[in-house]
């Protein structure tokens, strides 16, 4: 009674605890067991009188408590993507000071980037890898689709040939697999002119990677509607400014 007000969270759990106590065996062995656990009942009945207001409260409390710890952790984890999502723009705006003079230097660190940045989305990454006759700058799997990647920060835009190379590397995979470019230059007319009826890559530029590193809009939808656009119209191009 002293250190009440110390202890009021335990000693209403105790109150609680012994107002649901239905059985009371250690009495009933008693030689008046009977009378004894007759009057426990009565004791417990009437405890349970006075706490039954307090269960639905603690109940209540118990759930807000969890609520508030779940909004802390997502509050959290929303913390860390946002703050490297802000250190892989700035990585972005380090590698587009790299002038073009050094432009294998740039892509060969461009690669490991965008490994980081789709594995910030959860998209299942893979780095680049080597098979007998041709080289893969990456991989990802994202909706049960399994997508090539070409990463590409040369001096140009992406050209007809280099796009009809890579469009060969994605037929020699799997039926269901896809192909995804991410050139920061951009494309040439006639590589998007020729897979505008038909595709089996799509494409990312240096503006669609800003507007993600930017967070105006997840990776994840941007890949959603890119392959949703390819597979209405047959068109491989479909910029996030035209969203």
């Amino acid at each position: 009674m002293k250190d009440e007000d110390t202890y009021p969270d335990v000693t209403l759990r105790l109150m609680m605890e012994v107002a649901n106590t239905t059985s009371f065996p250690e009495l009933e062995d008693h030689e008046y067991g009977e009378r004894l656990a007759s009057k426990a009942r009565s004791a417990v009945a009437l405890l349970r009188e006075h706490t039954a207001p307090y269960e639905s409260l603690i109940g209540e409390r118990e759930r807000l408590d969890v609520e508030h710890a779940a909004c802390a952790q997502q509050a959290e984890v929303q913390h860390r993507f946002s703050d490297e999502l802000t250190e892989l723009q700035a990585e972005f705006f380090h590698l587009y000071g790299i002038p073009d003079d050094r432009a294998h230097e740039r892509g060969h660190r461009f690669e490991p980037f965008l490994h980081r940045l789709f594995d910030l989305f959860d998209v299942e990454p893979r780095l680049s890898y080597s098979l007998e006759y041709e080289q893969i700058d990456g991989a990802f799997t994202f909706d049960t689709d399994d997508y090539v990647v070409e990463a590409e920060w040369q001096k140009k835009k992406v050209s007809r040939a280099e796009a009809d190379a890579f469009d060969k590397k994605v037929e020699r995979k799997g039926r269901n697999a896809l192909g995804l470019i991410v050139s920061v230059k951009g494309f040439s007319p006639d590589a998007i002119g020729q897979y505008s009826q038909g595709t089996t890559f799509m494409t990312m530029d240096g503006p669609d990677l800003m507007a993600v590193l930017s967070g105006q809009i997840r990776l994840e939808d941007v890949l959603r509607r890119k392959k949703r656009y390819a597979n209405e119209t047959g068109a491989c191009h479909f910029p996030v400014s035209q969203f």
